[in-house]
């Protein structure tokens, strides 16, 4: 079936950094390209990154503006996405998110970022 599991979020001022990990069990996690995918209170999901199953391409959504870099360690089965220059707009909860060949989507449980002085 497979599992996501997010870590490392937490409470940041403005202009710091995060690094959250997304550890995959149950499948097998470099046949797949990997998300991240946030959503503040009160707003739609919105697309952070993406990066492919090789670890050779990665993609951004416009605000993200050279501050994150997403990555990935196959043999740990596990994604990352480092954030930097934190803003307060950047609130939100964070999912790491697979869509595997069968159109089933997996689904981490959420790490929260909040970024306040």
């Amino acid at each position: 079936e497979g599992h996501l599991v997010e870590s490392g979020g937490g409470l940041v001022k403005p202009g710091g950094s995060l690094r959250l990990s997304c550890a995959a069990s149950g499948f097998t996690f470099t046949n797949y390209d990997m998300s991240w995918i946030r959503q503040a209170p009160g707003k739609a999901p919105e697309w952070v990154s993406t990066i492919d199953k090789s670890g050779d391409r990665t993609y951004y959504g416009r605000f993200v503006k050279g501050r994150f870099t997403i990555s990935r360690d196959n043999a740990k089965n596990t994604g990352y996405l480092q954030m930097n220059s934190l803003k307060p707009e950047d609130t939100a909860v964070y999912y790491c998110h697979v869509l595997r060949d069968s159109g089933a989507q997996i689904w981490g449980q959420g790490t929260q970022v909040t970024v306040s002085s």
